[in-house]
Order: structure tokens, then sequence, then C-alpha cells
């Protein structure tokens, strides 16, 4: 005798979205994508979208400081919404919203109910890092959304005995090594995580193989062209070292940086998440995430990784300690405390929301800088001089190095100008003017910079030279004339401040073509 299940009861499912809690979830989303899309134009574009839609107006499988995904997700949204800031940060706008809705599908698979999924979400939504992902173009942008998908499925794999689900991990994790590497690194974590405890037993399924190689296939085209550009990332990586560029942080420090990423007083929330994955006999199972987060913590760390490297791996965590926080307040007090705890984390998100959203005036910011009773992380020494913090530092000056060099451009003869090139000392001087300069009629730059370096000085003599940011002296040697055309003029906010253009003539280095090996700067 067979039986069949009775059907759906009208608008059943649409009460189970209401009283789960994600109607709610996503308004928190919808909001938060409102409150980026309104301030995410109030000051200017930063350095690295420059390079960004730089590389995606020369689309590849690879560049020489990040996979290809971001430029053709790039070069696709400004082909379809243009090229306003607004426009260029419309996808970290709508993926840092959908972290939230994730975070808080994350807690519900983890066995949290309403709260659970309200507070999730919230920890999302004030979370200083987060915030940032979404108000600038980055390669962190969709990071966390990307990681978060392998956590998912890992989760689902687990709590519903389908091993199938560990195909869809492989191809999320193939694709976020198309965005960014760092994935690899909370891949190897989930699978130390898998050895280290029962689940080790995964390894002798085909499916986790399976998704092995579908990483691998994904993430193949990239990696031949690592190979055939003679690994470019990971010259990058050991010049940077080289050079000691990035401020290195003690074990206090970096832990500390860790809190203020994710909001101090989110920070109880996933060191409570973290405990729970090691300690709690309901997320016993989920224990391997754990172990991932002290894979990733620990390798991060020995490796003098910036902080915010590790920021991608807190959702999950933070889904967590949502979870064991329900629980706890599963009593009369948590009436009363419940909406305390969603009111402070609020609260709190709105005071800290200006260090990385500019929702203040340059002049006001500085002024609630001096108040905040921590100092702002400085991830690169030279970084230091600046008097606003990097990220919004690099948002000024690009258009007064662009109104310079198009006064240089101007002096030339029309006959000049079809070659001389004009030569720009690192990527987010050659994107700006690539990008500004064409409401002067400028040609884009060249620069050894970088990706810039591999696109060559295509075609150009090197006979007639526009040059930024050089020294006479140093120029004299290169050409027979060096005129001094001016210098930008000065933006009291911006990181790169007062530089120099140059108009060079007579080459004494013979074609461009043949000092061009010489330009390369990967650092």
């Amino acid at each position: 005798m067979t039986t069949t299940a009775p059907p759906p009861t009208p608008g059943r499912d649409q009460r189970s979205f209401f009283s789960s809690g994600m109607a709610a979830i996503w308004a928190i989303a919808l909001a938060d994508l409102l409150f980026h899309i309104y301030f995410n134009n109030r000051y200017g574009y930063f350095r690295d979208e420059f390079d960004y839609m730089a590389c995606g107006n020369h689309l590849a499988w690879g560049y020489v400081d990040q996979p290809p995904l971001i430029p053709f997700l790039i070069h696709i949204c400004r082909a379809v919404l243009g090229d306003s800031l607004r426009s260029i940060r419309f996808i970290p706008a709508l993926a840092s919203s959908l972290l939230i809705v994730q975070t808080a599908v994350l807690a519900r698979e983890l066995g949290g109910k309403r709260f659970a999924l309200l507070l999730s979400a919230v920890t999302i939504l004030i979370a200083p890092q987060y915030l940032s992902n979404g108000s600038l173009l980055t390669t962190n942008c969709l990071e966390p959304n990307l990681w978060m998908g392998c956590a998912y499925f890992a989760i689902l794999a687990i709590k519903r005995s389908d091993r199938r689900y560990w195909l869809w991990f492989g191809v999320v994790a193939g694709v976020g090594l198309e965005e960014k590497y760092t994935i690899a690194l909370f891949g190897f974590g989930i699978v130390v995580g898998l050895l280290l405890t029962e689940h080790r037993r995964v390894f002798l399924n085909k499916w986790i193989w399976l998704a092995g190689a579908a990483a691998f296939v994904i993430f193949l085209p990239n990696l031949l062209w690592n190979m055939h550009y003679h690994w470019p990332f990971l010259q990058l990586m050991h010049n940077i070292r080289a050079e000691h560029r990035d401020v290195v942080l003690g074990p206090g420090e970096y832990f500390l940086q860790q809190t203020i990423l994710t909001h101090p007083l989110a920070a109880p929330i996933w060191i409570a998440g973290l405990a729970a994955l090691f300690f709690s006999a309901p997320l016993k199972p989920y224990r391997f995430l754990g172990w991932t987060y002290v894979i990733c913590y620990a390798a991060l760390f020995a490796l003098h990784g910036k902080n915010y490297y590790l920021a991608p791996v807190y959702p999950m965590l933070l889904g967590a300690g949502a979870v064991v926080i329900e629980s706890a307040l599963d009593r009369p007090i948590g009436v009363w405390l419940k909406p305390a705890i969603v009111t402070i984390l609020l609260a709190s998100g709105v005071h800290l929301a200006p260090i990385t959203v500019p929702v203040l005036s340059p002049s006001h910011f500085i002024a609630y800088m001096k108040r905040l009773p921590f100092k702002l992380p400085v991830m690169e020494y030279q970084h230091e001089r600046a008097v606003l913090p990097q990220w919004y530092a690099d948002q000024f000056g690009w258009n007064e190095i662009v109104a310079e060099t198009a006064q240089a451009w101007n002096q030339l003869a029309p006959a000049d100008r079809p070659d001389c090139a004009i030569f720009a000392q690192d990527y987010g001087q050659a994107g700006a003017i690539d990008f500004l300069g064409r409401r002067y009629g400028l040609p884009p730059a060249l620069s050894g910079h970088q990706t810039y370096f591999l696109w060559g000085p295509r075609g150009y003599s090197g006979n007639c030279m526009i040059v930024l940011d050089d020294r006479p002296k140093r120029l004299e040697q290169f050409f027979q004339h060096v005129q001094y055309v001016g210098t930008s003029a000065d933006n009291p906010y911006a990181l790169e401040k007062r530089i120099d253009v140059f108009i060079c003539r007579g080459s004494k280095f013979g074609t461009l073509a043949q000092v061009w090996p010489q330009l390369k700067k990967w650092r």
C-alpha cells in the first residue's frame, strides 16, 4: 500500500518564511544594500578600483596581483550600469548585503531559531570589515561570500548525510580561487578539520575527491596563466616580503585587531561560537569548522598576513555564537535581554560605522577619529604618513594628478601626440589616467607596475614621454631633454600628494621595447 503526502497548505510556505525570521533577515539585507548605495559616492574612486577597471579592459585568465573574477565582473557591471561610483560599487554593496542572509542561513543550519538568525545578521551588519567590503570594490568584497558558501555546503554534507554536497563545495571553492587565492587556506583548514574529527572517513567516498577535481578544473585556466607568465603572483608576494613593506603584528595586537574588524562588542559572540564548536554537544558534528578557524588563524599569523586576511572566516563563528547565545537566553530573563543585546549592538554599530563607510565629511571624520578609544590599524608603513586611514586617503588626489598630466599633454604639438606615451609609476596613477583622463582626451597610460608591465609599451618608441613622479636627475640619464611641467595640486587628504610631471624627449636608451624589461616593478 502506498501513501501520498498531503498537498501543501496554501500560504504555509509564506507563514514559515515569516515565522522563521527570514523575512526580517531579508529586510535587514535590503536596508544594508540601500545604505551602501546611498553613501558609496561620498568621496572618490579608490586606488585599487582603477586597477580592477583597467584589468577589466584587458580581460584575461589572470593578472599579476589577482585572479580574473573581479575584473571580469566589473567589466560586465560597467557595461550594464555605467561608470559612476555607485555603479562601480554595486557588486560590493550587493555582496555585503547577501552575506547577512548567508550568515543567518548558516545559523539556521546549525540549529538556530529566530533570535539566532537575527543576532547573526546584526553582527554582520555592524562589523567594520564587512561594512568596508560593501563600500569599496576590492577582492575582499566577495571573499566572505565564497568562504561561507563552502562552509554552507560542508555543513549540509554532514547534517544531511548527503556527500553529494561536497561537489558543490568544490565548485564554490574553484570559483573562490578565481576570485582570491586565500580561499585555498580555508579549504586546507576544512581538510585538516575533517581529518582531526570523526568525519575523516569522508575521504573514503568519491564525492569529496570529485569536489577537489571540480575545484581544480575551475581553477585550471588561472593556474595555466600563472605558469605561462612564470608565477607572477608568487614573485609579487616574495618581493613584498623582501621589502618588509607590511606592518608585522605581535600576538596580542593581531588578536586585538581581529576583534576590531568584527566589532569589539561582537567579538564575544564569535569567541563563544568558536568555543561551542569545540565543546558544545549540539555543535559537535561541526567541530571541523573550529579546527578550520584555528588552522587559518595560525597560518596567517605565522606568515604575517594582513589583519583582514582572516575576516572571511568569521560569519560561521558569529552564526555558531548566535545559536549558543539563543540557547543560553531561552529562559525568562531572555525576554528583555534579547532586545537589549540587539539594541546595544545596533547603537554601537552606528557609532563605529564612519570608520569604514564615508558618512562624514573628511574634516568631520578626522575629528571623529581623534575621539575613538583605539587607534585605527595601519597595514603598511607608508600609510602612516596619511591624515586619513588608507582606505579613505586613497580615494583622494587622483583628479589633481590627472589634471596636471593633461597640462603636459596640452603642451605637446598635435604631431607629437601619437608617439608620446604617458608613463606612471604605479597602477593607481596609471589607472587614474586611463579612467579619469578620458575627459581630457588622454591616451591610456603605461607603467611597469603589476599587470601594466605585461601589457607592454604598446608600440611607443620612447622618444617622447610624459613621466609622472620621478626625479629630474634620473630622467636626464635616459633623455636628452627633460622639461618640468608642474606639480599636481596638493590635496590634504590624499596619500599620494604633489606628483611632479615631466615631458621627456630624445631617448638615450634606444627604443622603449628594448628597455621595457628593466621597468618591471612587481611589489
